[in-house]
């Protein structure tokens, strides 16, 4: 059932995930096509808020904290899983692994090697800062708007 307080952490969480997006571009080879990593981001961000974080709003400032963290380390998971199932594929059509299982296990291989690169410490914070305020500005549109 639509809300506010799930329109407002998709909002949140779309934001965050472009912020976090354009952080990572720089942090990548600079042979890396992009392509639809932006915009796939926002929607994951718009998915997550809607699901993870709509849902549990309302409940008091203790709780906005908490739901804004897991809501946006729940969109970082999720961003480092998709784009490594998108290179998998990528590298896949290639003729790169040998049999499926080779190509499943690489998407954890992927994952990590991604999550290394993304995690520095001025991602950290505004992923840790951006994930509070969303949880707070969920919270607030959960008790007002009822």
């Amino acid at each position: 059932m639509p809300t506010a307080a799930r329109l407002t952490a998709s909002v949140c969480l779309a934001a965050l995930a472009w912020v976090l997006s354009e952080m990572v571009k720089p942090l990548m080879p600079e042979s890396t096509a992009f392509g639809l990593f932006v915009p796939l981001n926002i929607l994951l961000g718009l998915v997550v808020g809607w699901v993870v974080m709509g849902p549990r709003a309302g409940r008091g400032p203790t709780w906005a904290i908490n739901n804004g963290l897991t809501g946006a380390v729940a969109l970082m998971f999720w961003g480092i899983f998709i784009q490594a199932c998108n290179e998998m594929v990528r590298l896949a059509m290639r003729g790169r692994y040998d049999d499926p299982l080779e190509a499943i296990v690489a998407v954890f291989t992927i994952g990590a090697e991604y999550a290394v690169i993304a995690v520095t410490l001025p991602i950290a914070i505004v992923l840790v800062v951006g994930g509070i305020l969303a949880g707070l500005l969920t919270d607030f549109a959960g008790q007002r708007w009822r």
